[in-house]
This record gives C-alpha cells, structure tokens and sequence, in this order.
C-alpha cells in the first residue's frame, strides 16, 4: 500500500517573470556603479556574466571576447579531450603579459606549414628555434607579404625568415621597458631569451594595445585572460580535468544536470584534494535545491551552479517533471551557500538584463547566460538566412544531436546520465535543437546587459554588487502585472537594442 505523507507541496515557485525589484531611495547615478562581484571563493570578474559550456555558444573565440568584457567563457566538453585543452590553450595565449610557452616553428618548415600554425593560434608570425631550442630567428606577415603564394609549399621559413641578431630582451624586463623598446626599434614581437641563447618567453605589442582597448579584461596574475572549462565525472574525466590543468584552465565545472548525484559530488572532492589542481578552482552543479547546495559546498565547490531545467532549450521540466523555477532555487541555494561564503552563479531562464539584478537579489553572485549569447558573432556556427532574416543555431546539452554520435564521439552523454546508453536510437534526450536571432558582437550585447544591471542598481540604491544583494528587494507579481510591465497596447515600430519584439 502507497504510503501518503502531507508535506509534499513545498510551496510555489518563483521565476523571473514572477517577481520585480522594488525601487529604493538612492543617491546612485549608474554610470558610477561598480559590477565587480565573485564568481568563485577566489576569483572576481569586472562584469556578473558567464557564457555557458554549451557547443552552440563557448568555444575559444567566445571565451577571448568575454574575459576581454570583463566576464568569462566556459569552454563546452562535448569535445574531445585534445580538442578542450587546445581551445583553454588558444585562449591563454591570446593575451598575456608574457607569454611562456610560445608556439614556435623550426628553420625546415614549410611556409605552408607555418600559415597553418598561425591560423590556428591566430597569430601573425612566430620565433624560430633550432634543434637545440636556441633562437635563430622570428617570421612575421611582413616577411611573407612579396612570396607568391603558390610556392609556400616549398619555400622554407630558413629562406624568409629574419634571421638573428634581432631585438630581443632579457627574461624577467619590465612590461614598461618592454613596451619602449618594441616601440623604439617599431618591431610587433619581442623574443625573451636566457644566458645560454634559448628562447624564454615572448611580449608582443597587441598585448599592450589590447591592455588600452579592454581596460577591464579578467585576467589572472600573469597577464593572462581567465578561462574556464567543463568536465564530467565519469570515464576519463580525471585525464580531462589533467589535460585543463596543463594546459592553464583558472576553473574547472564539474558540469552535470543534477549536482547532487554522488558521482558528481565525489568528483568535486577528489579535484579538490588533488594537488595538481592547486589554484584551479572547482564549481559545482547543476542544483536546484538547499539540499543540493548543502551537499555541494560539503564536497568543497568554490562556487555552485543553480538551474536544473529553466534553460529555453531545456526539456527536463517536461521529460522527467524535474526542477525549481530560478527565483526560488537561487533563494534555496543561498540558504546553504551565503553561511559558508560559497558564491551562486544563476544558470539558465535570463531573458532581459532586468533578470540578472533579480537573480543577484536573489542570491546569486554571477549568472551563466546561453541563448543571450548563441546569436554573436563569436558562438560557434554558421549564419543561416530565414525568411529574410539571419539565425543562429542553438541547442541544448541534452538535445539528441549533442548526445548522438552522429560520426563522431559525442562527450555530452554523461552530462544527463546517458553515458552507458549504446544505441543514439535509445536516448532520452532533455533538450531540443533550435535556432536563435542574429545578435551581433559579444560586446554589444554584454553593453546592454551591463547597463540594465547599472540601471537597476541606480533604482535600488546599490553602488556595489554585494549592495544590490543585501539591499534589495523582490515582490511577486500576477500575470495581470507581468502583461503591465512588458509593451501593451501599442503597435511596435521600431526595435530596441535590449528588448526584442519576438518576446
């Protein structure tokens, strides 16, 4: 016989769409405000924002234009575990105050061979070292620009290069010094060698020029972009997370669609008793629960992730009746996590830059955004035209074309606990494929975004993030209320940059 209980109904939950920030005195003018918040117990971003590890939306390009607004990408693993750490890699190297681990190219090289290094690391040119890993000499586009393009094949970079002596510095220069000599000798490439000759590290003046162009970039202590990645908890997950680390990741997420299964707990704790992931951060999730929270920051998260189903490609709400709209779960979560100094980061339902300040209010520190971000120019995928219209594609984790092989190995699998699922003909997928308005730049979009959340701070009075978090104030609202506060009775004639008619 069932067994009947009478506290099954938890209470009513709470989305974005049902509540509003109340508007406090102030003093606040939202130029002035400052959005500097955690996203980890140790790491602090210029902007709340995060692009989600999802293969419609991060991969490289991505992650370099949200740490360069201040934000941060985290790299999709429905990749191959090479494939991962080349993309942190690419990232790492896009800036960096010295980069110590350049790619380089030897004297045999076809020319050929070094226009595929160069695309592939986006780079205009690279140091020449010997066997003996001795600097003899750097090609630029400069030196390549009068070589006919059908003879790269057999055109060596010994035959085009320029060759030694070059203007070179030594290890440990001053980034000022540094930027005085590439500007006094006009040289874009400064090669760092030792005593013995060997090449030590590289500076080239895009750094300090992107240093003017993104002032407030997240870098880590080396100069270096922040990036984030993905991992699952099954299989070769620990040779994943290895691979990051090598190749410099500053976070690694435990990303799976239920953040209080055991196995993902316990891949938290061992990542974070390892010491090889000394100075990685670890966040956890995905919960949606105080429960699942506590059990988080049990297992030692850095920060935890909230959202089980409120993404707009996520069916798991409807496949297996699962999940708490985000306002409540944020709340939930930050019953358990605000006592240990564990920050939230909301993941999955922002629709307008108003719900990342109700999201803050509700506890979160930083929020993870998908179909916001899955139109720009820097989500992987091609434009398609529609109806006159241009899209993008967008899917979610769970959808069956990220978990089917489809001709390659799918890495999604595991996320929704399917790993052990042999056939794609038996997945039960908890996402759909879609596709998204055309955007434009990460950057135009994260402008609208950053100055609603100014906008909202400005009317609660809040000069900080932890301000707005500890000042403000939510009230639900009716559907009669949610229809007030959106454009009504009136005709649409002209869009917005922050609020789209399709809505």
């Amino acid at each position: 016989m069932l067994a009947y209980r009478d506290d099954k109904f938890l209470g009513i939950g709470l989305t974005y769409d049902d509540v509003l920030l109340t508007p406090e005195l102030t003093d606040v003018v939202p130029s002035a405000v400052n959005t500097n918040t955690n996203l980890t117990r140790n790491l602090r971003l210029q902007i709340p924002l995060l692009s989600a590890a999802m293969d419609t939306v991060t991969e490289a390009r991505m992650a370099i234009a949200m740490a360069r607004q201040g934000g941060i990408g985290i790299i999709h693993r429905n990749l191959s575990i090479a494939e991962q750490a080349d993309q942190v890699r690419q990232v790492k190297r896009s800036e960096s105050g010295m980069i110590t681990d350049p790619v380089t190219v030897r004297p045999d090289a076809t020319i050929d061979q070094l226009d595929a290094l160069c695309g592939k690391y986006k780079v205009s040119g690279l140091p020449v070292l010997d066997e003996n890993e001795k600097l003899v000499g750097i090609i630029t586009n400069r030196d390549l620009r009068f070589l006919p393009v059908e003879e790269w094949s057999t055109i060596t970079v010994a035959q085009a290069m320029t060759p030694m002596p070059l203007i070179t510095g030594e290890v440990g220069i001053a980034r000022e010094e540094a930027k005085k000599l590439l500007a006094q000798h006009r040289v874009e490439k400064l090669p760092l060698i030792d005593q013995d000759g060997r090449l030590a590290g590289l500076i080239t003046v895009k750094d300090f020029v992107k240093d003017e162009q993104y002032p407030h970039a997240s870098k880590d202590d080396s100069g270096r972009l922040l990036v984030g990645a993905a991992v699952g908890f099954w299989g070769d997950s620990m040779s994943r997370a290895e691979a990051l680390a090598q190749a410099g990741v500053d976070v690694l997420v435990v990303d799976t669609a239920n953040g209080g299964a055991k196995l993902a707990r316990e891949m938290i704790s061992h990542l974070k008793s390892d010491s090889g992931f000394s100075g990685i951060d670890i966040i956890g999730g995905n919960i949606a629960t105080r429960d699942g929270a506590q059990a988080l920051v049990d297992a030692g998260a850095d920060a935890v992730k909230v959202g089980v189903g409120p993404g707009s490609i996520c069916t798991t709400r409807v496949v297996a009746g699962i999940g708490v709209p985000q306002i409540t779960a944020i709340d939930e979560a930050a019953k358990a996590c605000a006592p240990a100094g564990v920050p939230i980061i909301a993941d999955g339902g922002l629709r307008h830059s108003g719900d990342i300040a109700k999201a803050i209010v509700a506890g979160a520190s930083t929020v993870m955004l998908g179909s916001l971000f899955a139109g720009c120019d820097e989500a992987p995928g091609d434009l398609v035209f529609q109806g006159g219209k241009q899209y993008k594609s967008y899917r979610g984790m769970g959808a069956v074309a990220a978990m089917s092989s489809r001709g390659r190995k799918s890495y999604s699998k595991d996320r929704y606990f399917q790993a052990d699922v042999v056939s794609d003909e038996k997945l039960v997928p908890e996402g759909i494929e879609g596709q998204v308005p055309y955007a434009g730049t990460v950057g135009d979009i994260v402008y609208q975004l950053v100055g609603g959340l100014h906008q909202s701070m400005f009317y609660v009075g809040a000069p900080t993030i932890e301000e707005l978090q500890a000042n403000g104030h939510l009230i639900q609202i009716t559907a009669a209320g949610l229809r007030e506060s959106h454009p009504h009775d009136v005709i649409i004639t002209a869009q917005a940059p922050n609020y789209r008619v399709t809505d």
